[in-house]
């Protein structure tokens, strides 16, 4: 189970944010709401009037009349009111609900990749969904909450008019039931907890097993993985029905109390029925607006356990804003009014990156790279070789801000660069990474993305051609509209990468990094470098250990535990440094 991160706010500053961002739906829906509940203090009074009406001597239908036309008056003006909170109901809870999903994933892409989920996907997802939902909807009930404080003190106004000591005589235990519902209500923020901590890892589970079909096929282990998710599920279940139980407990002992109020009062009413003190029409007054009462002390538990469980949901978002102030959260920004779209800025011609004392080292194995230095020029291939966990991916997504680095300078043209996560994207760098994601979208979306189709199409052909994937689209149903399925589960390990390459070289950046591009067959890769390297200013640096990629290159370095420990041609290397050797020789998989 997870703890409750403190995210620097109290519940109630998030509420007032959501309420701001659009007060032209919550204020109407709450005055809505109000006007609803007082309309329906008129039929307690109307009950009255009928029954000590009934209680004398009849001699006109007239009190009836009025009675009846009343009555009808107030189900019309109910009827209006209700409309009113059904029109600001949804467009409140979702645009809500949107602003605080918009600001969650905004912070996301302005972390670097490492760092920008810190659990799972699935946890991530759920926090995305459940908790959203949980705190979006919350002010709707806190609505509903205010508006029958109205309706409870106009009642209890009501009572204490007719009888005071009657009144008292039913409020006391009401309250005290209540406080005991409180403490057992303190219970909820712990079992809610539990129940989303137990939910992201279903949700978790599965996307996992859906992003490797083939690999669970191919060990058969078909019957492991259906346990596991039976056993997650049960976990699941267990922490759901602690939880709904509870819950569910605490609101039909609320909601019940109104029955032991009934009884109150008929114990201390019969002896003042008796004396004519307090009549029939009283009696059915207390009855009604007891029930009401009763009511508004379900209502106020209910909401007071949404509310921790709201504080728990806030804290999980906020997990998730990693760094940001508690505000950022729920920044007002524009969440369905189309922004103004970003312009492609030209990109500085690179002529020279240069990399000095690069270091990144895992905190859990500490492992990494240590004062890795580069140089890259305009038109060179450098190919950075070495065992497996030499550090190659390391070194590049460190050179590109996906993992923080820890020392070193990266300069472009000579100019330093501080924050290369935003600074090496396209149309300076792009990037092919070892293992690329594609979305469950049609290829040619999944190619050009914020690219603009009729601007892109000559560059979407070219770089269709080198990246060897121009023969493949005979052999997909609907060609580039063909639908790849999430991650991109519709094509082979070679044409994933492929299209990967593709989509990087479709932005025409003025840096291509690539990072062992291991699922391409022999011919097929031969090719693909080929194709690279033919245009003369592709300036490219990859990460490879494969001879078609190291032949071609204009420098070499070796990493070994995280460190260059030689560079130059490949010519020179295969001489004097016998780590080079190694990998030249080692059969390629």
């Amino acid at each position: 189970m997870s703890e409750r991160v403190d995210v620097g706010w109290p519940t109630w500053r998030y509420f007032s944010r959501l309420i701001c961002f659009r007060p032209w739906l919550w204020g109407p829906n709450l005055a809505s709401i109000i006007l609803l509940i007082v309309l329906e203090t008129v039929p307690g009074l109307l009950s009255r009037t009928f029954f000590d009406w009934l209680a004398t001597d009849v001699h006109h239908l007239v009190p009836l009349w009025w009675v009846l036309a009343l009555l009808a008056l107030s189900t019309v003006g109910q009827v209006a009111f209700l409309v009113g909170c059904q029109l600001t109901n949804a467009p409140f809870i979702y645009t809500s609900a949107a602003l605080l999903q918009h600001n969650m994933l905004r912070r996301l892409f302005q972390l670097p990749g490492a760092r920008a989920l810190p659990h799972s996907s699935g946890e991530a997802l759920s926090r995305f969904r459940d908790d959203v939902e949980e705190t979006a909807i919350f002010l709707i009930p806190c609505n509903d909450l205010l508006a029958w404080s109205v309706f409870a003190l106009v009642g209890l106004v009501l009572m204490v008019s007719v009888s005071p000591t009657i009144t008292l005589g039913v409020f006391v235990p009401l309250v005290a039931i209540s406080g005991l519902l409180h403490l057992g209500r303190t219970r909820i923020e712990a079992y809610r907890r539990a129940v989303r901590g137990a939910t992201a890892k279903v949700t978790a589970y599965l996307a996992d097993v859906f992003s490797a079909p083939h690999t669970i096929q191919l060990a058969s282990a078909e019957g492991g993985v259906i346990a596991g998710f039976r056993e997650l599920n049960h976990v699941r279940l267990q922490t759901a029905i602690r939880d709904r139980l509870l819950d569910q407990v605490l609101q039909s002992v609320s909601r019940n109390t109104s029955n032991i109020g009934t009884g109150v009062i008929l114990l201390l009413a019969s002896r003042a029925m008796e004396a004519g003190t307090f009549t029939v029409g009283d009696f059915a007054l207390f009855v009604f607006y007891l029930g009401w009462v009763g009511e508004f002390t379900g209502m106020f538990g209910l909401v007071l356990a949404k509310y921790r469980q709201a504080g728990v949901s806030f804290g999980r978002m906020g997990e998730l804003m990693r760094g940001s102030s508690p505000q950022a959260l729920v920044e007002h920004q524009p969440v369905f009014e189309p922004g103004p779209q970003p312009r492609r800025e030209n990109a500085t011609p690179l002529d020279m990156l240069e990399v000095s004392n690069l270091t990144y080292l895992h905190p859990a194995s500490g492992r990494g790279i240590r004062d890795v230095t580069l140089r890259v020029d305009r038109g060179q291939c450098v190919i950075v070789t070495g065992r497996v966990g030499a550090g190659k991916t390391t070194l590049l997504r460190a050179l590109l801000g996906l993992l923080p680095p820890q020392a070193g300078v990266i300069r472009w043209n000579g100019y330093p660069v501080d924050d290369p996560a935003s600074f090496l994207i396209p149309p300076r760098c792009a990037y092919t990474p070892q293992l690329p994601r594609l979305f469950s979208e049609t290829l040619r979306n999944n190619l050009l993305l914020d690219l603009q189709p009729a601007e892109s199409l000559e560059a979407l052909q070219q770089a269709l051609r080198v990246s060897q994937f121009e023969t493949d689209l005979g052999g997909l149903r609907d060609g580039l509209e063909s639908e790849v399925g999430p991650r991109g589960v519709a094509l082979s390990g070679g044409q994933l990468q492929r299209a990967a390459a593709a989509r990087m070289l479709v932005r025409q950046p003025e840096l291509l990094v690539l990072d062992d591009l291991s699922s391409l067959d022999g011919p097929t890769e031969a090719a693909f470098w080929a194709g690279l390297r033919a245009d003369p200013s592709a300036t490219i640096l990859a990460a490879s250990h494969r001879r078609a990629a190291l032949e071609r290159a204009d420098r070499i370095l070796v990493l070994q535990d995280g460190a260059v420990i030689d560079e130059g041609p490949l010519e020179v290397l295969l001489v004097r440094c016998e780590e080079m050797r190694r990998l030249w020789l080692q059969p390629s998989p």
